[in-house]
């Protein structure tokens, strides 16, 4: 994957494009790694020069009125990276450390998941930096719609469609939405509805997108674990990272026989050979609000929980959480990344030395955005699906991904992280080929 040949080819498109390699951000991350898969794959460079920028980067600043009668100004992004399959798509965050260079990296990382995916989505990122902790509901109400008003001549089912991220969640995306098709002429209102996914059921969402996640996970481990000799039922992991997403995927691994023997929480880890309770543990943690004095596991340090033996570490903690050192110290030879790009360049060439398989976020949590596709769909065709309909797409779209990556790595001779990335990039360069550049 890294070849020489590989490596100068990506420094040249760089160069052409004026962008100087540094460290620290998820667009430096992912723009090498996306790069050298277009190699592999022979995409010309044209079309490498235009998979490697955003099509439109947009930054704004507004002012929030708080509540003690002051103003706020916030700094708001919307990275739209590519729509050449169709309308940008991707989350809004609201963070302290929200960035235009890290939601570029996200950004290119979604227009990959929706063309593996083969949905007609093409990838965006964005949100504004601030910290919801500090806000009080109304303040957070006034940042989302100011935000919304800000970057609405940007925003459509046809144009844009975001979804939530971190920081938010169908609260968030309501006043979105709404301030949305408020400020929308009136004979267009109702289709606006359709301009934001993970919407709450009453105003259009769709309920089993909060648990697509999961779901599309679990189909791409039935897919993806007989390859390395192992099924659902009786395996063993470790999982870091124990919010939404990763207690989410507890219960539904524990639902197909896995079994839960280590975790790793902010403020300490968790391990025991015999088998950990996930339901247990999540109102423990809703309760005493960390890991301490849980009776079903021995309170580790870091180190203890890497090194865990196990079948499977899942990473469900957030981006860049598997660095170097951490890298150094994982026991189990499969990494699922539910969590977006959790790992940093230093960490991906550790595991490929040490021949740890790393399962892609690109992959593994790609069901998120089928259940957000199928909210766009039904929104737009004012219609329904029945849960069961919704199990059967959500299962057969991730699986069917899933199989073109296990066909790019036998074609491509390359790790799983590029497999993907190039059955991304394939079906990208083929539309390319057909519509070709205007003018």
């Amino acid at each position: 994957m890294n070849s020489p040949s590989s490596m100068d080819t990506t420094a040249r498109i760089m160069e052409r494009l004026g962008i100087m390699p540094t460290d620290g951000s998820l667009y430096h991350q992912m723009l090498p790694r996306m790069l050298q898969a277009a190699q592999l794959t022979g995409l010309p460079d044209d079309q490498r020069i235009v998979m490697a920028q955003p099509k439109s980067e947009i930054t704004t600043h507004f002012p929030v009125l708080m509540d003690d009668g002051s103003y706020q100004l916030f700094t708001g992004y919307r990275i739209q990276h590519n729509n050449a399959l169709g309308p940008f798509k991707g989350g809004l965050r609201f963070h302290p450390y929200v960035n235009a260079e890290d939601l570029k990296g996200l950004a290119m990382l979604m227009t990959l998941k929706c063309s593996l995916l083969r949905l007609p989505f093409g990838g965006a990122a964005g949100g504004v930096a601030c910290d919801p902790r500090l806000l009080s509901r109304d303040e957070m109400q006034r940042v989302v719609r100011r935000f919304a008003s800000s970057i609405s001549h940007q925003i459509g089912p046809d144009l844009d469609v975001p979804g939530p991220e971190v920081g938010a969640d169908s609260q968030t995306m309501a006043w979105f939405v709404d301030t949305i098709v408020q400020t929308s002429p009136e004979a267009t209102r109702q289709l606006m509805s359709a301009c934001v996914t993970g919407k709450p059921p009453e105003i259009g969402g769709y309920a089993g997108r909060d648990t697509a996640i999961g779901r599309g996970f679990i189909a791409v481990l039935e897919e993806m674990l007989p390859d390395f000799g192992h099924g659902l039922d009786g395996l063993r992991y470790t999982l870091s990272g124990y919010g939404r997403v990763g207690s989410q995927i507890a219960r539904f691994m524990q639902g197909r026989g896995a079994v839960l023997v280590g975790v790793n929480i902010r403020n300490g880890a968790l391990v025991n050979p015999e088998g950990i309770d996930p339901v247990a543990l999540w109102r423990h943690l809703a309760a005493a609000g960390g890991p301490s004095g849980f009776a079903g596991a021995n309170l580790v340090g870091e180190e203890p929980f890497y090194r865990t033996p196990a079948d499977l570490l899942v990473l469900a903690a957030g981006e860049r959480t598997l660095d170097a050192q951490r890298a150094e110290w994982v026991a189990p030879a499969i990494i699922a990344e539910a969590a977006n790009l959790p790992w940093t360049p230093e960490a991906d060439d550790i595991l490929a030395r040490r021949a740890i398989d790393a399962i892609p976020s690109v992959l593994c949590n790609s069901g998120a955005v089928v259940g957000s596709y199928i909210e766009w769909v039904q929104n737009r065709a004012y219609t329904s699906i029945t849960p069961t309909e919704f199990d059967e797409r959500l299962q057969l779209t991730v699986s069917l991904a899933a199989r073109r990556v296990k066909l790019a790595r036998m074609r491509y001779e390359c790790d799983w992280r590029a497999a993907a990335y190039c059955a991304a990039l394939d079906h990208l360069g083929r539309v390319y080929d057909l519509r070709g550049f205007f003018p």
